[in-house]
């Protein structure tokens, strides 16, 4: 049974969702002794980029059996280019360009490159097996969206089309739409996300993850390594850690419209000097707050944890 959690850690989560101007989940488990503390923690949010983390996993369970190696080489052409965040783009000539496996997996939780996600994506079996993946683990609070090509183009109110992978063509086509398009199709989104999560579930299977209860020890060791490389959202979550502590994350952000902005997100795995491991989840649905006011609200959750832990008696698990 897990452990009864710090009251004082349950009242500044409550205090931070509840003084944040938005729809926003919070929460926080204590990987070792089981207990969580949330703000709304049950409410779906969009995770946006944060479900290259269970692409990553998918990906990697698939390396546990067999299926794939790390070390594989994968072509990207232009077909495959995607939209938004993508820097592999660089690389991808008119006769295409490849990497390894271990490489786009770097590419994608590191830098949250978009295309060498979907690449990712695509050896891993696709959003079905991502999707079996979730359910045979136990994970029902998570769902998995369509691939980042359909999930944003719907979002905006398009109907995808390769050529908006090209410069800044989904951006003139979005643009071009009429503004109550956008505005339905954003609603629609933001009312039933198919890639939603709520943060008590996101919590819930990161601490699966640490524990070692998704992947093989290597496979566990190597995603966890991986996140604490990643390299986005330095000022979240990230940016309230004090000296000592190690961090790994995966960052979310999402469409902004009429200065809303949706699926601004970030969720880790905190460990404090002595190894006790916290898994973390700040997921904004929604909000005109400013990006500074965001990751104030972030790191002010970082902060939260590491008080208490430094403050918790001692116990023995």
């Amino acid at each position: 049974m897990p452990t009864e959690a710090p009251a004082a850690l349950q009242s500044a989560i409550r205090s931070l969702g509840a003084s944040f101007d938005g729809s926003v989940g919070i929460a926080v488990r204590d990987v070792h002794t089981g207990w969580v503390v949330d703000y709304n923690g049950r409410q779906p949010m969009p995770q946006q980029s944060v479900s290259k983390l269970w692409v990553a996993a998918t990906l990697l369970e698939g390396v546990d059996q067999g299926r794939i190696s790390l070390s594989e080489m994968v072509m990207i052409r232009p077909s495959d280019l995607t939209l938004f965040h993508q820097p592999i783009r660089q690389l991808v000539g008119k006769n295409g360009y490849q990497e390894s496996v271990s490489g786009l997996l770097a590419r994608a939780m590191t830098q949250s490159d978009n295309t060498a996600n979907d690449s990712l994506l695509r050896r891993a079996g696709g959003p079905a097996a991502v999707r079996s993946f979730l359910t045979s683990h136990g994970i029902t609070d998570i769902r998995f969206g369509p691939g980042e090509r359909l999930l944003q183009s719907g979002t905006a109110g398009l109907t995808w089309k390769q050529e908006y992978s090209v410069g800044h063509a989904f951006y003139t086509a979005r643009a071009n739409l009429p503004m109550n398009v956008r505005q339905n199709a954003l609603d629609r989104y933001l009312a039933d996300p198919p890639d939603g999560a709520t943060a008590i579930g996101m919590v819930d299977a990161l601490a699966k993850l640490k524990r070692g209860e998704l992947l093989s020890p290597r496979s566990t060791d190597y995603l966890i390594t991986t996140m604490r490389a990643s390299r986005t959202g330095p000022k979240r979550l990230r940016g309230g850690i004090s000296d000592g502590w190690l961090f790994g994350h995966k960052t979310g952000t999402g469409q902004q419209l009429g200065g809303t902005s949706t699926g601004y997100n970030d969720v880790g795995l905190l460990t404090a000097p002595d190894g006790r491991t916290y898994a973390v989840a700040v997921m904004i649905g929604s909000t005109r707050r400013s990006i500074p006011e965001r990751m104030s609200l972030m790191q002010a959750v970082t902060r939260a944890v590491i008080s208490s832990h430094w403050s918790r008696p001692a116990q023995t698990d």
